[in-house]
């Protein structure tokens, strides 16, 4: 009869979509250890499993909705230096996350290589661990959806899926200039989104004086540049690329392995390769003279001794 209760129990779980508790369930019922627990702390423990489940698959459909450019991003990843200019103290504050909620963002400018991209991922990681949602962009994309849209018919739609989440990150801003139609875009993008009192990051390599000068509509620009700039904190990088770069050795074995090889040092080479290296070897020495016609490598080949021209066969017949 307890078999039969259990059972009937564990399928009614299922039916309710409460997969979490019924396995903590049954994990229970196959470790004796729990029977020494009180109902309270087995029921507890219960209502624990299943709020963990629906915590993390929240978690992840808002990461995967997110599409971060770089999605294992965190605050606790950034490192800190002084040729950086990022303050320990001004990131501890905004990882609380109360710009979210009162609708401010973030602009964080620097020269490329610099880690803007990180930070900006970084703040969408934690804030969607914290119950946020979140939305990624590069701005030149950004203006192909919305030109797309415009000819779709699916306007309205577009600027509604923008207007939805809490953040909104405007990736490589300035990279292109921003036409008449996509000034307004982006325009309506902020306004929806100020009344909203949600969040827009932005990442740029030109300092914030210079962005008016990507918008073509210079009234859509002073907009843009009050809504956002006057209510957004600021984070300037500064210091060499942090990409990874190749050593001096690495390098030039990369460069040996791209570039066409000559005949020196191809012994088991064919003749036509070898008739290649031997082009490239007279068209650098060519150019080294000045030779006119080599600025494209071209070189014009002498034809051998003792070679009829082309047709002299036809016509002794």
């Amino acid at each position: 009869m307890e078999v039969s209760m259990n059972h009937q129990s564990c399928e009614q779980l299922t039916q309710m979509n409460l997969s979490a508790m019924r396995g903590e369930y049954q994990r229970q019922e196959e470790l004796p250890a729990t029977l020494e627990l009180g109902f309270d702390e087995r029921f507890s423990m219960i209502v624990q499993a299943q709020f963990d489940r629906r915590r993390d698959n929240r978690i992840k459909r808002a990461l995967k909705e997110a599409a971060l450019r770089e999605p294992s991003a965190a605050l606790s990843e950034i490192e800190f230096s002084e040729k950086r200019n990022l303050s320990k103290r001004q990131i501890a504050q905004l990882s609380g996350m109360s710009w979210a909620r009162e609708g401010k963002g973030i602009i964080v400018t620097g020269a490329t290589g610099t880690g803007k991209t990180f930070i900006l991922c970084a703040f969408a990681h934690d804030a969607c661990i914290m119950g946020f949602t979140a939305r990624y962009y590069r701005m030149t994309r950004l203006i192909e959806y919305m030109a797309a849209a415009r000819d779709s018919g699916e306007y309205d739609k577009k600027l509604a899926e923008l207007a939805k989440p809490d953040i909104l990150i405007l990736d490589d801003f300035g990279m292109k200039q921003c036409d008449h139609l996509f000034s307004l875009d982006l325009l309506e993008i902020m306004e929806e989104r100020y009344h909203k009192r949600k969040s827009v990051l932005i990442g740029a390599q030109m300092p914030v004086r210079l962005w008016p000068e990507f918008f073509k509509n210079r009234t859509a620009a002073d907009g843009f540049m009050d809504r956002i700039v006057n209510n957004a904190y600021r984070i300037d990088l500064k210091g060499p690329s942090r990409r990874p770069k190749m050593p001096d050795d690495e390098m030039w074995e990369s460069c040996r392995a791209d570039a066409p090889e000559t005949t020196a040092g191809r012994a088991d080479s064919s003749e036509e390769n070898d008739e290649e290296g031997k082009r490239n070897v007279a068209v650098r020495t060519a150019r080294r003279k000045g030779v006119p016609g080599t600025e494209n490598g071209c070189v014009k080949k002498k034809k051998p001794r003792g070679t009829m021209p082309r047709g002299y066969r036809r016509n002794q017949q």
